[in-house]
């Protein structure tokens, strides 16, 4: 694969159909980028992540992931709902739900990219190590590691689950939609 400099990033090529290797055509992959987690429930902190990522990106797919070892206060068609409707004017964005690995994942829909977002030293020795396993067992996936405003480097959906179930003001954390749809849901 050749990568050429567009603007100010490299793009892979890949051959257009139809024609030989003496033709000089070529086409631009998709940049397709997955950001898995559980978003149970989606924070102002991934909705950041995920603006801040589509402008470098043909296409981010917040992608719910089945994991076995995590119990969720919310079910998946409830998250993937609030997605959907927190992304609504952003043709970019995608909501999908997946089992398995990741790296299997992303390979199944075409995904070059996965997106990962950074709070803390911490979460950068756990990404990290992470990043290259998917890239191993990803033939190649690449991890994009965004660090978290300031604003949102103390949010995290295990945070804001506790505030919920503790009965106690969780609308600095969450976007409006989910909020509201938390207050219907109490009625």
């Amino acid at each position: 694969m050749r990568l050429v400099p567009t603007d100010d990033y490299l793009c892979p090529l890949q051959p257009t159909a139809g024609f030989g290797p003496a033709e000089k055509k070529h086409r631009r992959m998709e940049r397709i980028c997955i950001f898995p987690g559980s978003f149970d429930p989606i924070t102002q902190g991934h909705v950041d992540l995920v603006m801040r990522a589509l402008p470098l990106f043909d296409q981010v797919i917040v992608a719910i992931g089945y994991n076995t070892q995590k119990s969720t206060l919310f079910s998946l068609e409830q998250r993937m709902a609030w997605i959907r409707e927190v992304f609504a004017d952003e043709p970019k964005v995608r909501v999908d739900q997946f089992e398995g690995l990741t790296a299997h994942y992303a390979r199944r829909i075409g995904a070059g990219y996965l997106l990962r977002g950074l709070r803390n030293a911490a979460d950068f020795d756990y990404e990290k190590t992470i990043s290259q396993l998917n890239h191993i067992v990803g033939e190649g996936i690449e991890t994009w590691f965004l660090i978290s405003q300031p604003s949102y480097s103390h949010i995290s959906s295990t945070i804001v689950r506790e505030i919920i179930k503790g009965q106690g003001d969780a609308s600095p954390f969450l976007p409006e939609v989910v909020y509201k749809n938390l207050i219907v849901q109490k009625k």
